[in-house]
């Protein structure tokens, strides 16, 4: 089971979280069919997503953060929450996520996956928590380096106020994922200057998290980078990948189309249509008496 670790640093004035993501990205791989720079992409993606989303409390609440660049992968789409399933212990995280060409191939740069190449450098990071309030808060910052942990961790600042430090990490194959995981550290206010720069001088071992992840465990790690700066450990907290789709909320969503687009579907569709879940691949059939039941409910 994948996991994610709080903590806090020299009495409380770092916190942070320790993520390992590997079977929930390797999920998303294997639903979806992704390439390497795919799944590469969407696991980091996930993985900021399993940050913003760790401080929800409430069931119903979620965290959709989108990357929309100029590169080949076109948007990335990926949601948080936590998890409605009744064997999670505690309120685990559920993430899902879908990339919009999830097939592209890109040559390596430097013996390495091309991920910002994949997103492209231009475009916009956003970011929408639903806390269930009257208008959710929405978030949006231009895109830096399309590498995706850079352009959170500009998101922090910019939109949150909060200085941070983000390390997100994949490996992957065209076939499965190795290892996935991040690191989040966020300075809180009146920081020692000292504690700050030594989690600088630390940051590229964060960086190289994923391949840590498959020699030691999260809380191993924990202990080896953090543990002489005054680390407490707060919770650890189960993630996985959960899609909720169903075929009552297809359903939703075709009578949210609206009469004239039913119509269409009836008068064009000769056998009723399909609907696919981006985030799971999962198919749902719609006869032309289905849809003749929709559109009565639009009237």
């Amino acid at each position: 089971m994948d996991t994610v670790l709080h903590f806090t640093l020299a009495d409380g004035a770092v916190r942070g979280l320790l993520i390992d993501s590997t079977q929930t990205v390797r999920k998303a791989q294997a639903l979806q069919g992704s390439s390497a720079v795919a799944a590469a992409a969407l696991g980091r993606a996930l993985t900021a997503t399993v940050m913003l989303s760790s401080t929800l409390k409430e069931k119903d609440s979620s965290v959709t953060l989108t990357l929309d660049g100029d590169g080949p992968l076109k948007k990335i789409v990926c949601v948080g929450g936590i998890s409605a399933d009744p064997d999670s212990k505690g309120d685990g995280i559920a993430v899902r996520g879908y990339v919009q060409n999830h097939t592209v191939q890109l040559p390596l740069v430097n013996g390495r996956l091309d991920i910002g190449g994949g997103v492209g450098r231009h475009g916009r990071l956003s970011v929408v928590r639903d806390l269930r309030m009257k208008n959710p808060y929405i978030g949006q910052v231009a895109l830096r380096t399309g590498e995706i942990a850079e352009d959170l961790a500009y998101y922090y600042v910019q939109s949150e106020q909060t200085p941070s430090l983000v390390s997100l990490g994949v490996i992957a194959s065209d076939v499965t994922v190795p290892a996935a995981g991040g690191v989040l550290l966020q300075a809180m206010p009146g920081c020692d200057d000292a504690i700050i720069d030594q989690l600088e001088l630390r940051s590229p071992i964060f960086g190289d998290i994923a391949n840590e992840l498959q020699h030691e465990t999260p809380d191993t790690l924990l202990s080896l980078w953090l543990g002489d700066l005054g680390l407490a450990r707060l919770e650890s907290r189960e993630l996985r990948y959960e899609c909720p789709c169903s075929k009552p909320r297809m359903e939703r969503a075709l009578i949210s189309l609206g009469a004239e687009e039913l119509k269409h579907m009836i008068t064009d569709e000769v056998e009723g249509a399909e609907l696919v879940c981006h985030f799971c691949n999962r198919k749902y059939q719609f006869t032309t008496q289905d849809l003749l039941r929709l559109l009565n409910r639009c009237r």
